[in-house]
């Protein structure tokens, strides 16, 4: 029997403690064999025979455990193209390419964002403290009823977390949170203290329940992304425009979009200029403007121009989409520190557990110690022995820092990732198109004996029509000065020289001054100039008129705007820049003195990657920027790789990381971001830790009991989860 996917949103899971508990008890559902469980999202996704008896099963363990589950369309938004198929809320859908991804749901299958007092865990809180004030309240009419009243209201709030601490169990988590507070208040009843036992029940649902606060902000952070996509778009037909769902918008139609509107999908611009707000995508401070031929990214805002533009990618696959799904794929990649609390609690739970039971028994055994006092202890211990603090004192940190990140245009691929990248002492940067533009633009127009205005007129009439780069470069620059171009007769390329013609009677020529030599003599003078152009590693174009030589023009890439604020930065914090480039030595060493940085040139690709070994067997932490395909093999060498691609697919899927809008600065940002994280992952560590170390001393010299520990434990978990959410607030443009 073949096997099929499953997919559903998860209410109610907060942490990964709650991930865990869904994770071991799916997993021993028969039929499944693979179960992936996304906190982050609100996710599941289960991998099962397709068998009608599978869902149901799964749906119920889950209940059990006290989470609701809802089936998801697989593909999130936009994946059966507007039609949900055969998804339904009345069934799993059942998805026969189980290698399709998404773990994103879409704004129909998104769970309703809930006031906390609507929730189930709020409305369980609210009926809890209700019923503790009337206990309280009927205790002082009638003390004799206290020792009662106190635990019916405790069985209020206990009786739901005893069938989930069973089902728990039954899944494979005997450990759970809710197990031990089970044993705890249960233990602290038959000792007499019902109306402490009915209180740490309480604060056990508060703090369960700020938990589910906490958790729920975390994770509004990346969904409020979707929210930037418009839902409808005016698509162009025959008859017209038409209002259609931006989810239903095919590749290759044409849309129109007025200014003040928002991109409905990903796009080439066929029509129209206007600025574009891409701060939503890459955290870009200023419009960019923008006019045909150049790209758009889904959920931008338009400036002060209509555009007609072409979509070129569909709604499940536009630059939002992918980098929601990159964001969450990456938060459940485990980081080391992750991973080693995750062996650490595994141990440690059933550790706290033993020493509880020997709490209790050794005391009174040998030492003569009064039962119900050591008993007692021992139930605080068990409420301490909860490892949720620090399960998710890693977790929630770097959730919310690739959070962070994502939104700034800083995508980071998982914890481990985002720890190495803080540890990085060498970088090593491509030139082409990641410190420079990646596209020539002139520098220079010099008048021998023609204006210059008139020079950059000439060249660009014979440039018209050309996608030289060299061409573009001078095309771009008569643009800017809004020249009115001549037309021209008979023009004609000449194979590796120039291009020729007539324009306003006069015969042009444009090219390299070897092949201008060749129609007018080159006069000292302007050798020697032309020579200190390419000296500074700028490629030289010389215009001839009517066989005398009237002007050049001077082409270089030029370094990005940002380019020596980013690696002075880097280099501030102390680390080895370099440019490994395959461009002449000329043009690298020019580059390279601007920036203050060491230069390598005339490299291969293997010359890269060796280069980078190199780096690394000296002990240096490497990490590569580049374009993501050229430099595949350096980038693969490096411990990190980083790759800067304007939100191109390459950019996206092939290096440890990427930034959305290729700026040099955000590589040290990406460091910030990292090395802020791993403080914050410490302080979370400190909490937990710290808060259960100074109550497990109190609890056994019996200075603390109940309150305090369960105060502790939900006190600790919520502020972990909130100093975690502070790195949502960090400023990660520079």
């Amino acid at each position: 029997m073949t096997d099929t996917e499953s997919r559903f949103l998860v209410e109610g899971m907060d942490c990964a403690s709650c991930a865990a508990k869904i994770d071991a008890a799916v997993r021993r559902v028969a039929g499944v064999d693979h179960v992936s469980v996304s906190v982050i999202a609100g996710t599941m996704t289960v991998r099962h025979m397709a068998r009608d008896d599978v869902a149901p099963a799964i749906a119920q363990r889950v209940g059990g455990l006290g989470y609701k589950l809802r089936p998801l369309a697989e593909g999130g938004q936009g994946s059966h193209g507007g039609d949900r198929g055969c998804c339904s809320a009345s069934h799993v859908h059942e998805c026969s390419d189980p290698g399709r991804q998404s773990a994103r749901p879409s704004r129909a299958d998104a769970m309703p964002a809930l006031r906390w007092w609507r929730t189930g865990k709020g409305k369980l809180t609210i009926a809890c403290g209700a019923a503790l004030v009337l206990a309280y309240g009927t205790g002082l009419i009638l003390p004799a009823t206290e020792p009662w009243i106190f635990t019916l209201a405790m069985l209020v709030g206990l009786l739901p977390i005893a069938r989930r601490a069973v089902a728990a169990a039954l899944g494979g988590t005997p450990f759970s949170i809710e197990m031990l507070m089970s044993i705890a208040a249960i233990g602290a009843v038959f000792l007499g203290a019902t109306e402490e036992a009915a209180a740490v029940v309480l604060l056990f649902l508060i703090g369960e329940l700020l938990e589910g606060v906490a958790a729920g902000k975390a994770r509004a952070s990346i969904q409020a992304l979707t929210a930037l996509v418009p839902q409808a778009a005016l698509m162009e037909v025959e008859e017209g425009r038409r209002e259609v769902a931006a989810e239903s918008l095919p590749v290759g139609a044409t849309v129109f979009v007025r200014p003040g509107d928002r991109v409905a999908a990903d796009g080439m611009i066929l029509e129209g200029e206007s600025g574009i707000d891409e701060a939503s995508v890459t955290g870009e401070s200023t419009p960019v403007q923008k006019g045909p031929g150049e790209r758009v990214f889904a959920g931008t805002v338009n400036g002060e121009g209509a555009l007609r533009i072409r979509v070129t990618a569909a709604a499940s696959d536009n630059t939002i989409a992918r980098v929601i799904r990159l964001v969450e794929a990456a938060q459940e990649a485990k980081a080391p520190t992750e991973r080693f609390i995750d062996r650490f609690s595994r141990h440690y739970t059933p550790g706290v557990v033993l020493v509880a039971a020997l709490v209790a028994t050794v005391p009174p055994m040998v030492f003569g110690g009064l039962w119900q006092d050591w008993i007692y202890r021992a139930l605080a211990l068990l409420l301490i022995a909860c490892p949720c603090a620090l399960v998710i004192s890693t977790p929630a940190a770097i959730a919310a820092s690739l959070s962070a990140g994502a939104c700034g245009g800083l995508l980071i691929k998982g914890g481990a990732v985002l720890e190495k990248i803080g540890r990085v002492t060498a970088v090593a940067f491509d030139k082409t198109g990641t410190l420079t533009e990646g596209k020539p633009k002139v520098t220079e127009v010099i008048g021998f004996d023609t204006s210059e205005t008139d020079v950059l007129r000439y060249a660009a009439a014979l440039e018209q029509g050309s996608s030289h780069p060299l061409a573009r470069a001078i095309l771009d620059r008569a643009e800017s000065f809004r020249l009115d171009l001549p037309a021209v007769a008979q023009s004609k390329a000449i194979g590796g020289a120039g291009v020729a013609g007539l324009v306003d009677g006069a015969s042009l020529f444009l090219g390299a001054a070897q092949a201008a030599g060749r129609h007018a003599a080159l006069t000292a003078e302007q050798g020697a100039r032309i020579a200190a152009l390419n000296e500074e590693g700028k490629t030289v174009s010389v215009l001839v008129v009517d066989g005398r030589v009237a002007g050049a023009l001077a082409m270089r890439d030029e370094p990005r705007i940002d380019a020596a604020g980013g690696v002075s930065a880097l280099a501030d914090v102390g680390l080895r820049v370099l440019m490994l480039t395959g461009d002449n030595r000329r043009t690298a060493a020019s580059i390279a003195d601007r920036l203050g940085i060491e230069a390598r040139a005339e490299l291969l690709p293997a010359d890269k990657q060796r280069i980078v070994s190199e780096l690394r067997a000296e002990g240096h932490l490497v990490a590569k920027i580049g374009d993501g395909i050229n430099d595949a093999p350096a980038l693969a060498a490096a411990d990190v790789g980083i790759a800067m691609g304007g939100g191109a697919d390459v950019a996206l899927e092939t290096a440890d990381a990427a930034s959305l809008h290729s700026r040099v600065s955000d590589v040290a940002a990406m460091i910030r971001l990292s090395r802020a994280t791993m403080r914050n992952i410490y302080q979370n560590i400190a909490m937990a830790l710290g808060l259960k170390a100074v109550l497990l001393v109190t609890t056994v010299a019996g200075v603390t009991g109940l309150w305090p520990a369960i105060l502790a434990d939900t006190g600790a978990t919520v502020l972990v989860t909130i100093n975690a959410l502070r790195l949502l607030r960090l400023p990660v443009a520079p």
